[in-house]
């Protein structure tokens, strides 16, 4: 393995561990500790710095984990669809951001908020495939609440909190932002 590979796998495991303990942080916080989506955080983290494969894993795995080990989030349907929710973050965000043409805050955001929506349209189509499967009914307002209003503090959080994250980690050298030329240089030096 290279150094970047062992780089991203320890990196990968950081976030691993922080979306195993953040939701109980949170959830000292009974009013929104939930809304709060304490392992969105490290997903989307894990995907703009590791990569899009390290953070459609980590999202995938991490609800099944934090089950395993703790019980929570309940398996079905609510740990699948959010296995595959986070999945979506995790890919979608890291791999927009690895090919935008500036790698800047303003594209930052623009990859966080596609990834936000898309992610949250897996979950729904996953959730509408399990309910069915189930039995059960999965509507409209179930979807709009549970993926958009009930969310709400959490998607602010993302869009403060992880900005920032990448705005100190730009500043202390461990991500850097890039521009065009910068990336038309990188891709002549030999790997």
């Amino acid at each position: 393995m290279n150094h970047k590979a062992i780089k991203n796998l320890v990196l990968a495991a950081m976030f691993m561990a922080l979306g195993l303990v953040l939701p109980f942080l949170t959830g000292q916080i009974p009013q929104v500790g939930s809304m709060m989506l304490p392992m969105h955080l490290p997903v989307l983290l894990c995907g703009l710095i590791c990569g899009w494969q390290y953070g459609a894993a980590v999202g995938f795995v991490l609800p099944l984990l934090r089950y395993v080990m703790f019980g929570m989030p309940p398996i079905f349907p609510t740990g699948v669809a959010m296995a595959f929710e986070l999945a979506a973050y995790g890919a979608i965000v890291g791999f927009l951001y690895a090919h935008s043409r500036w790698q800047c805050v303003l594209s930052l955001y623009r990859c966080l908020i596609a990834a936000m929506v898309a992610g949250r349209v897996v979950w729904g189509a996953v959730r509408v495939l399990l309910t069915g499967v189930a039995g059960e009914a999965f509507t409209w307002q179930m979807f709009m609440a549970g993926a958009f209003l009930n969310a709400i503090p959490g998607i602010v959080l993302q869009l403060i909190f992880i900005p920032a994250v990448m705005v100190a980690l730009d500043r202390t050298g461990m991500v850097h932002f890039r521009h065009a030329s910068a990336m038309k240089s990188d891709a002549t030096l030999p790997h």
